[in-house]
């Protein structure tokens, strides 16, 4: 199995890479920067997704049989402050890459990563929320993601090239950067080093997701790239809601030193979904699909990371870089 990752040096995609090589498939990642040191098993070429005769030439050569298209400005604060950018990466990133497909008469399965951010505000009494809810995303970077999201369908519909469209919910683990759950991992590790007072900011601590591991939902694109109805959509995310302060309390269960939480205005948002959950049913139904690993767990790990990381980069001896990161999901 010949499988192709877009944005593969990226979070996601990094795990992603790691697990279809474990599987024995001969992967390419493709991307804007060089995979960090968790790469293993995959060779990687220098792509940006806006380069259509550069990605073109690179579907030519490989001939994947499964592409997981994962290249995008995946920040709803930078797509706020740069929608031009989001645009030109998702949107039209995507475009390239089906026009690139359907240019060589190649017909892999694409898996395009979508997003929950799709649904925007969903009412309590619609929750968790199913893949046929009205999508009325907050932000550019909904926004966009619901146009990737119908583009895969279109060209499914009219052009034959089968797709799958995988709406991901709040997904994080070890390495994750500028998330909910690594922002708060990384100030607790902070603070046990002394690299900032015993305080914890916050934004709203009652905003509450559906999270789920990273590993596990690497488990599940593949589990759907095996098993899910072509030109379908799935949404792909955790069981269990936890708010913002009910993660910080597990924090505090996990460190050694107690610290206090003080709401940070600059944290708030004003686009911010007050739940975000998703109806995995589908999912389940057709796969068998179903996350293994526990919030604990994932926190413990994402605390060991940050605190390995963190040790080194205030060594006065350390030399270590830090991990680059591509556009992720």
């Amino acid at each position: 199995m010949r499988v192709m990752i877009t944005g593969a040096a990226g979070f996601i995609g990094t795990y992603l890479a790691n697990y279809s090589s474990g599987l024995g498939a001969t992967v390419l990642g493709i991307g804007i920067t060089e995979p960090g040191e968790d790469w293993k098993g995959a060779a990687f070429e220098h792509c940006d997704v806006r380069d259509y005769p550069r990605l073109k030439q690179l579907l030519a050569t490989f001939k994947p049989e499964r592409i997981f298209h994962l290249a995008a400005q995946s920040y709803p604060t930078r797509s706020l402050r740069d929608p031009q950018e989001t645009f030109t990466v998702n949107v039209g990133g995507t475009i390239n890459l089906f026009e690139g497909l359907r240019a060589l008469a190649s017909k892999p399965l694409v898996v395009v990563a979508c997003s929950s951010a799709e649904y925007g505000t969903v009412a309590p009494s619609d929750l968790p929320v199913r893949e046929d809810h009205l999508l009325q995303p907050l932000h550019p970077y909904g926004v966009s993601k619901v146009a990737q999201d119908l583009l895969a369908a279109q060209y499914f519909f009219n052009y034959s090239i089968p797709t799958l469209r995988i709406r991901i919910f709040n997904t994080t683990g070890p390495g994750k950067i500028e998330d909910l759950c690594s922002d708060l991992t990384r100030r607790a590790a902070e603070m046990e080093l002394g690299l900032r007072p015993p305080k914890m900011p916050a934004g709203n601590l009652n905003t509450s997701r559906a999270i789920v591991d990273v590993r596990d939902l690497v488990r599940g694109l593949w589990m759907a790239s095996e098993h899910g109805a072509e030109g379908e959509a799935y949404n792909l995310g955790g069981n269990s809601i936890y708010s913002v302060q009910e993660v910080i309390d597990a924090i505090r269960g996990e460190v050694n030193i107690p610290f206090s939480v003080e709401q940070d205005p600059a944290l708030l948002r004003k686009c911010d979904e007050p739940v975000i959950a998703g109806d995995t049913t589908k999912i389940r139904n057709c796969s068998g699909w179903a996350p293994e690993i526990e919030l604990s767990r994932t926190l413990r790990e994402m605390l060991h990371w940050w605190r390995s990381r963190l040790s080194a980069k205030s060594s006065p001896s350390s030399s270590q870089a830090s991990r680059t990161h591509d556009l992720l999901v």
